[in-house]
């Protein structure tokens, strides 16, 4: 029902998108997406509880150090929250790395290896979707220093924050790990997209195509 080719249309409106062009759904939909995530967040509380326990055991030989790392991003209306992740890489004092530095490889554990590539690390972030800062499908939010230089140079940002962010999104599935500036703009045309287009029909794509790939371990 989807191709990715379909982004390309948003490119040309990406930074003259005003919020009547935006759609937030209908009544009916945005209830039953939120009632869809409570739902589905309580039921992956056990397999949550099941992978904190997994991981007390291995961390001290495979991800020596803390089970979460918690991080400042920015969610819905550009206000920051904290989002919890499973911990997947070495702890540095202070994240040094730029909007456009590459991802630090070399701080990924041989744990982390697995969780970020299963996607299993950001199975924490059901808490932030019942706590209402986030919901199973969105625009993926960013570290807050990041998005905040993004306001300031990327047309079409400030738009994609209309809507709770997402642990999964139509950017995820189908352009892949988003890094960079020039990376984030494709990132920008596919959230509003999202946006323009959100319904049962994409939300269940998004839902499928999320599923296909953590079962393919495609993650970052």
């Amino acid at each position: 029902m989807f191709d990715s080719t379909m982004l390309n249309s948003a490119s040309g409106t990406t930074g003259h998108v005003s919020h009547t062009e935006l759609s937030l759904g209908s009544t009916f939909f945005r209830v039953f997406k939120r009632s869809f995530d409570i739902m589905v967040s309580i039921a992956l509380l056990p397999g949550l509880l099941g992978a904190i326990l997994v991981l007390l055991v291995l961390n001290p030989f495979l991800n020596q150090g803390s089970i979460f790392f918690v991080q400042k991003r920015m969610g819905r209306g550009c206000k920051s929250f904290q989002a919890i992740k499973f911990r997947s890489m070495r702890k540095v004092t202070k994240i040094t790395r730029s909007a456009d530095d590459p991802l630090e490889l070399d701080r990924i554990t041989p744990l982390g290896h697995f969780l970020r590539k299963s996607r299993l690390d950001e199975l924490p972030q059901i808490l932030n979707v019942l706590m209402g800062d986030m919901s199973l499908i969105g625009p993926r939010p960013d570290f807050i220093d990041h998005a905040e230089e993004y306001l300031q140079t990327i047309p079409g940002y400030r738009e994609r924050h209309m809507v709770r962010p997402g642990i999964s999104g139509l950017a995820q599935t189908e352009l892949g790990y988003i890094e960079g500036t020039t990376a984030t703009r494709r990132k920008v045309q596919a959230d509003l997209y999202y946006i323009t287009h959100r319904g049962f029909g994409l939300e269940m794509w998004i839902f499928w195509r999320t599923l296909s790939v953590v079962a393919r371990r495609a993650g970052a």
